[in-house]
């Protein structure tokens, strides 16, 4: 016998089972399993024995099932024996023809039989059975119309033949499918076919859009294959009709349902004559929610059981069933069997049921077998403005004539109105609208679901209220699918996406599952709206199904996010009557939730559901009522966001302290100028302490005016107040702010040094003037002016260069298109009228018309047209992507060169680009300021120095009472009328606040602010742009920098790498390839074009190409027209050649130009050729594969492969024909740039950690990653993405860096610790940014990094000269060494703080030295090598794990393994040959690598 057709068995040891309910779920489970026929498990023997297909399942594959459900399963002998199997005929009795389909579905659903063959003009069925599971009598049984063939029966066992029964063989068909994008519509494709019984083996090819099947002719026919892959979406046409043997068709619903088995609960679709009918049973034994689900999925396992309801608290069970293959008895056994003596089973009652064909709608005839009656329902609407009884009469009077309406009872107090109606005549909405059209406001209450009542309740009736539910979802109109009322709708979020084939193949999906109306799925922000039947499907399920495509999903809770929300001026309103009415009408909307409208300020404000009505609809429905509408105009400039307030702030307060601080630091000076003066007189000339004293205070300034009070301490005091108060006000605020939370920062050390000496020079003045002292008091009022100038400076220009954030996002606003042409169509698609509305009036569902060069306003799906758009804006991708009907659109991307008719998805907020605002603007808003290294110092500082001087001051009163004489010898202007006690304390609180304030925090203030102006002005020459403080004091501490690769890595341009003839030289040239190539390419738009047109100048050293007319170009296919005139430019050409020639006759050159054709016999041939011919005319095409085939060219299997090892590097290969034959073949692709492989290699060297991330294929990030040394690749990453991944290495503890150049790399630029964007990148990216490289040179990476950790070194060695002046100051001022003489004079204190400034300002200056990164470029380039693909870890999206192959079998491992090591040893060859040639041949520099590239051309 073939072997096809053999059953085996199988026993397999199970460990691990305790109860017979262990025993039912394993039997229940591998049961459902395709190909098992029977299963026997036996609790005694612990093992499990198994029958089944050896072409479904093996030995192994069974045990694995058993195991995955957590138990040991061990096979102890992997060798199946071979089953017993019989084949018995059957012939037709009856003179009709019997039901084929139906018969041939009955038996394979039955244990026990493995195969059927059905000839219907021999009118007779051969089945296989299992005789130990069936016999043939009941076989008969199944299928009344046939009858037994006596004499026919025979045994077969695995090994004799029988020829009766041989195999017609497997057949292969060849499809055209139409319509795939990329791989996941691939694996869509081969996961449902090759699911299908029938069907062997199923191989896709997307480059040739075709599928190959191998199929059994007499399971599924190749229509039946067609059809299935037209469900999944695409368009299929046969190639070749393949022949196979003309087999009854089968029932479709078979192919569906016999191998995934429909999920726990769901109603199973019986074929269409099948009469189904309902029984209630009563189950005593029930005790949780765990035996309701056991029933439940014990039962709906069963094949012929469409429904299963079972509630615990009224112990019964509703199970609708097929009458024609199961009895109710078999189900009561089936309940009774599920846990051995447990449940006790009695039959309540039966419903009997309409057939369930399609013609019947699928509403219950009456339960409880009152069939006679009809159906009753029962609603409570809600009516308002009923005034009196009268009212009442006229509801009640007016509705009960109404048809099916039974009988209505109307309450004026609660104003609820109760109606018994048919169902099938009328419906609770149709009562509403009649309830309305009376003049009275009327609403469904939401909670009720229609009651079920009986006409005449029969004695059952209290059983019937738990079944209410279940009648309910029972009634449910076939035609729901196109009439959503009783639908809801959810939210999913969805990881795991990476392009729009992705939002199509889960669209697709869902679209298909019963009960699921409609669904929209964002791409950008992960999100599936889904509405759908309560009744038959609930979001967890949903969620589920998206799990089964492959992505991760989570249910939202709080669903009301979908609400649309509308804010609206309404002019001419008067009185409340005006808002009344237009809250009244707009209320009775279907689609408004809420409404309310404000007389006072002409608002309204509306909640309304998008789906269902839209702002024009809305405000339409105002106008409409005699009243102005219009849209508030938002704000959208996220002015939250630009600092303008701080940098006003800041920017008064530093220009107060400037204007004051001037004078101070003229009599600063001016004082310290004499005081040295004076003190070297002293010192040569021997003055006495009297003489000097007289001499001081002859000088002007400290002239007295009152006694006690000179000129200099007035005017300083004068000076000082102003800026004390107004331009201290906002340090004071944030020091108090900073104190309420127990920190200290540097704002409590400015306010605690100026208040204090502030203070004390102002007491110490009062007390002078008081005591009428003759000496003048020394003060500190210079000390506020210059500290608060310096600190106001610094803290301007830090948020002026914050306030930069905001832009970003005005940037990407201003890429929003602001209107949109909405067009109205007929039945026809024939445009009927357009008109031009404010983009946020478009509501989802219009067609919206976009003109060539114009902007989408939303984004849309392309209902009519084709065109190329430039969706550079999401992907950061340059080339241009075709767009046909079907395609999805983005909002923002720009239309090329075709009118497109698109129709809008999702509209305002939930467009792509709002999106992106949206992530730009949380990730400015979400990211934590660093701390700034003088706060942190700061902490430390203050209490330390508040310490010494409350030590200071104790010391010295503890001196003071013990040592008078020490006080009375060093107190300057001691007097003797004052009291010793007042004498000491003032001593000592004045050497107290010397300390505190010559320990002023000047130098601290300026160590910071100094090291940045002068790191970012180094910066800026060196074409560095920093943007403030912050992001050079956090790029030194970066761990990871991500590079974007299109426009970053590489140049974002694409450019031509290799040019491949394909015929002889002596009949085509490669320059005159080249002539025709550029001539006719000069006319296209593409991107690709435009490189080609370049690369054809470079090469024949023209500004001008011959002429092109009729030019065709087909979007994604490619270009077709003539050429002339292009003789004179190889004539010149040539001349240059042989010139070249004679120049290098003694040079060998190896030049692509020289390979072709570089023998003097083919230019004699050239030559005369043009002299000969006049102006010629040529056909060219140029295109894909595609375009080549569609006009007639075939393509050689070379050809084919060098484009394919093109695509593999992720180049762009395009073909050339001329004069209907193939001549050349084009190979462009985006350059790396030469200093980025060097830029990754010293950034490593650094200790850093180097990713790419892109928004392209991941053939071509790996590619570029093994140029330039990156190891770590994610691929194929959305915008949102970006941001993730910055997030999650944010949360390892990783500093992270982002360089990128494109819009969408502005979200995760404004989300890293540092953003680094490309000066020739976008306006949004360049804003986004924390830093900008203005020379497009990825070595300023480096240096920006390098500059940052040297500005930090710097800032850091300024806190220590800040703090030594301190250090040393601080003892002299507290009296350390009185006894040696040294007191603090003022003019110490004055100069130890100006030379604190000033060295830490010189100090800051020595960064102007330019950043030496240049020994780490010679380090690096002694060590560079290329990386092997093997070394390159590619992930698809975010996830940290690497795309894995698919299970190989050992030998494919072997050979993989094998060949990738032989390709690591090439590529390891190619970079040690590579090594010794320093100097590049012209070859590999026209070609892109050396290294990348051993494919010269021909």
């Amino acid at each position: 016998m073939d072997l096809s057709m053999s059953v085996n068995s199988v026993t397999i040891s199970v460990e691990g089972m305790t109860c017979s309910s262990c025993v039912w779920t394993i039997e229940q489970q591998i049961g459902k399993l395709n190909g098992v026929h029977h299963i026997k498990v036996s609790l005694e023997e612990k093992n499990a024995t198994i029958i089944y297909d050896p072409k479904l399942q093996t030995p192994k594959t069974l045990q694995e099932a058993i195991d995955d459900m957590g138990f040991d399963a061990i096979l102890h002998n992997p060798k199946p024996l071979p089953v017993l199997t019989e084949t018995v005929f059957l012939t037709g009795t009856a003179s009709l023809v019997p039901p084929w389909d139906h018969i041939q579905s009955t038996l394979l659903k039955t244990k026990g039989v493995t195969d059927i063959k059905i000839s219907p003009q021999q009118r007779t069925a051969v089945v296989t059975i299992i005789p130990s599971i069936v016999n043939a009598n009941q076989i008969v049984e199944l299928v009344p119309d046939l009858s037994l063939d006596t004499g026919t029966l025979e045994k077969k066992s695995g090994t004799c033949e029988d020829y009766s029964m041989a195999q017609p063989g497997e057949v292969m068909l060849k499809m055209k499918v139409e319509g795939m994008t990329c791989h996941s519509c691939t694996s869509t494709i081969e996961g449902k076919i090759g699911k299908l019984q029938g069907v062997q083996r199923i191989k896709v090819s997307l480059d040739n859009q075709e599928a190959t099947v191998v199929y059994q002719p007499h399971l599924i026919t190749a229509e039946e294959i067609k059809k299935q892959i037209e469900v999944v979406g695409f368009t299929a046409f046969i190639k070749k009709q393949p022949k196979y043997l003309k087999l009854g068709a089968i029932d479709i619903e078979r192919l569906k349902n016999t191998p995934v088995k429909s999920s726990e609960g769901s109603q199973q679709r019986s074929p269409s004559y099948t009469s189904n009918s309902t029984v209630i049973f009563t189950i005593d034994g029930m005790h949780c929610k765990s035996c309701v689900s056991n029933i439940e999925s014990a039962l709906s396992t069963l094949q012929h059981i469409s429904s299963v309801v079972v509630s615990l608290e009224n112990k019964s069970a509703i199970v609708k069933y097929n009458t024609s293959l199961v009895t109710p008895e078999t189900l009561k056994k089936a309940i009774e069997a599920i846990s051995q003596g447990q449940y006790r089973v009695s039959s309540a009652s039966e419903i009997e049921s309409t057939s369930n064909s399609p013609s019947s709608s699928s509403l219950q005839k009456s339960p409880l077998n009152i069939v006679s009656q009809p159906l009753t329902q029962e609603t409570v609407i809600n009516i308002d403005g009923m005034t009196c009884n009268s009212c009442v009469q006229s509801i009640e009077g007016v509705i009960s004539k109404k048809a099916g309406v039974k009988s209505i009872q109307v309450s004026l107090a609660n104003g609820k109105g109760t109606v018994e109606y048919d169902p099938l005549l009328t419906s609770p909405e149709t009562l509403r609208e009649a309830i309305e059209n009376m003049g009275f406001d009327a609403s469904l209450s939401d909670t009720n679901e229609p009651l079920v009542v009986i006409a005449q309740p029969s004695s059952e009736m209290p059983l019937l209220t738990s079944t209410n539910e279940f009648h309910t979802k029972m009634m449910t109109p076939i035609h729901d699918k196109e009439e959503p009322k009783t639908s809801s709708k959810c939210y999913i979020q969805v990881t795991g996406m990476t392009c729009a084939s992705c939002v199509a193949n889960i669209e697709r999906n869902l679209r298909r599952e019963e009960g699921i109306y409609s669904v929209l799925v964002a791409l950008m922000a992960g999100k599936a709206e889904v509405r759908y039947n309560p009744a038959l499907i609930q979001p967890p399920m949903i969620a589920e199904l998206i799990r089964e495509l492959g992505f991760g999903a989570i249910v939202i809770e709080n669903a009301d996010e979908g609400d649309g929300v509308l804010e609206l001026v309404v002019r001419g309103m008067t009185c409340a009557s005006c808002v009344h009415k237009i809250e009244s009408t707009l209320t009775k909307h279907r689609g408004i939730f809420y409404c309310s409208v404000a007389l006072a300020t002409n608002k309204a404000h509306i909640k309304y559901d998008p789906e269902i009505i839209g702002p024009r609809d809305i405000i339409h429905t105002i106008e409409s009522l005699g009243f102005e509408a219009s849209l508030v105009k938002k704000d959208r400039s996220a002015s939250h966001l630009d600092h303008k307030r701080e940098i006003r702030q800041w920017r008064r307060a530093f220009l107060v302290s400037l204007f004051f601080c001037i004078p101070v630091m003229g009599l600063m000076i001016y004082m310290m100028v004499v005081d040295h003066h004076l003190a070297s007189l002293h010192h040569n000339q021997n003055m006495s302490q009297e003489e000097m004293i007289s001499i001081h205070s002859s000088m002007f300034l400290e002239r007295q005016i009152l006694p006690g009070l000179s000129i200099m301490n007035l005017l300083s005091f004068l000076l000082c107040v102003p800026v004390q108060f107004f331009g201290g006000w906002h340090f004071y605020i944030q020091a108090y702010k900073a104190l309420k939370h127990k920190t200290a920062n540097m704002d409590v050390l400015i306010v605690l040094a100026t208040t204090i000496a502030f203070a004390y020079s102002l007491v110490i003045l009062l007390v002078a003037m008081y005591e009428r002292a003759k000496v003048n008091p020394v003060t500190f009022f210079d000390t506020p002016p210059m500290l608060f100038v310096f600190i106001a400076l610094g803290r301007w220009l830090e948020h002026v260069a914050k306030g930069k954030t905001s832009e970003a996002l005005a940037k990407l606003i201003s890429l929003q298109a602001t209107e949109a042409t909405i067009v109205t169509l007929d039945s026809d698609n024939i445009l009927l009228s357009e008109e031009q509305v404010d983009v946020e009036l478009v509501q989802r569902g219009d067609i919206i018309k976009v003109v060539p060069g114009g902007k989408f306003p939303v984004d849309g799906r392309v209902i009519e047209g084709h065109s190329m758009v430039d969706e550079s804006l999401i992907t950061g991708e340059a080339m241009p992507v075709a767009k046909k009907s079907g395609s999805t659109v983005i909002a923002g991307s720009i239309n090329q060169n075709g009118s497109l008719l698109i129709r809008a998805t999702h509209v305002g907020a939930d467009t792509t680009l709002s999106q992106i605002v949206k992530l730009v603007e949380e990730a400015q808003t979400s990211k934590a300021p660093i701390q700034q290294f003088a706060d942190k110092l700061s902490g430390y500082f203050v209490p330390f120095i508040v310490i010494i001087s409350i030590a200071t001051l104790l010391v010295w009163i503890i001196i003071g009472f013990l040592n008078f004489e020490i006080v009375e010898t060093y107190f300057p202007g001691y007097n003797r009328s004052i009291s010793r006690t007042e004498t000491i304390i003032r001593f000592a609180f004045q050497a107290s606040i010397t300390v505190l304030c010559i320990a002023c925090p000047c130098s601290l203030g300026l160590a910071t602010p100094t090291a940045v102006m002068v790191g970012t002005g180094v910066g800026a020459q060196n074409g560095i742009l920093i943007k403030g403080g912050e992001p050079l004091e956090m790029a030194h501490k970066v761990k990871v920098v991500v590079f974007d690769k299109t426009g970053t890595i590489t140049h974002g341009t694409p450019v031509v790498n290799q040019v491949k003839v394909l015929v002889e030289s002596n009949r085509m040239p490669r320059n005159k390839i080249l002539a025709i190539v550029g001539t006719a390419e000069s006319n296209s738009e593409h991107p690709l074009g435009a490189a080609i047109t370049k690369y054809c100048k470079q090469e024949l050293d023209t500004e001008t190409l011959g002429t092109c007319i009729d030019f065709q170009v087909v979007p994604g296919c490619g270009i077709n027209c003539k050429v002339t005139n292009i003789e004179g430019l190889l004539h010149k050409n040539n001349w240059k050649i042989e010139e070249n020639n004679i120049k290098n006759a003694s040079l060998v050159q190896i030049d692509e130009s020289n390979e072709q054709s570089s023998t003097s016999s083919s230019m004699i041939i050239d030559a005369q050729f043009s002299n000969t011919l006049n102006a010629q005319q040529y056909k060219v095409l140029i295109g894909n594969r595609e375009w080549m085939i569609r006009n007639g060219l075939a393509i050689n299997s070379n050809v084919n492969d060098s484009m394919t090892e093109h695509e593999r590097r992720g180049r762009t290969a395009v073909l050339v024909a001329v004069d209907d034959e193939l001549c050349g073949l084009i190979a462009i692709a985006d350059t790396v740039k030469p200093e980025a492989e060097l830029a990754v290699h010293i950034l490593k060297s650094m200790g850093l950690e180097v990713v790419l991330m892109t928004g392209d294929n991941s053939k071509t990030a790996r590619s570029i990653a093994s140029q330039v040394g990156i190891t770590k690749v994610f691929a194929e990453v959305l915008p949102s993405h970006k941001v993730a991944k910055v997030k999650q290495l944010q949360e390892e503890g990783k500093r992270v860096a982002m360089v990128g150049d494109g819009i969408n790399d502005s979200p995760a630029l404004a989300m890293a610790n540092v953003g680094i964007a490309i000066g020739t990148g976008t306006d949004v990216a360049i804003e986004a940014a924390d830093v900008v490289l203005i020379r497009n040179d990825l070595l300023d990476v480096v240096a920006s990094i390098d500059l940052s950790r040297k500005t930090v070194k710097r800032i850091r060695i300024n806190f220590v000269f800040a703090l030594i002046y301190n250090l040393i100051g601080i003892p002299i001022a507290a009296g350390v060494f009185m006894p040696i003489g040294l007191v603090l004079q003022p003019w110490m204190g004055s100069a130890a703080m100006a030379a604190s400034s000033v060295s830490v300002v010189l100090s800051s200056l020595f960064l102007k030295l330019k950043p030496t990164y240049e020994n780490y470029e010679l380090h690096a380039r002694n060590q560079m090598g290329q990386k092997s693909p093997s070394e390159i870890s590619v992930h698809v999206g975010i996830d940290d794990t690497s795309r894995n192959s698919p299970k190989l079998g050992l030998l494919d491992r072997i050979v993989n393994y094998s060949r990738a090591s032989i390709n690591s040893l090439l590529s390891d060859k190619r970079s040690l040959n590579s090594v010794g040639t320093s100097e590049p041949d012209k070859h590999s520099l026209l070609v892109g690598d050396c290294r990348e590239d051993d494919d010269s051309a021909l």
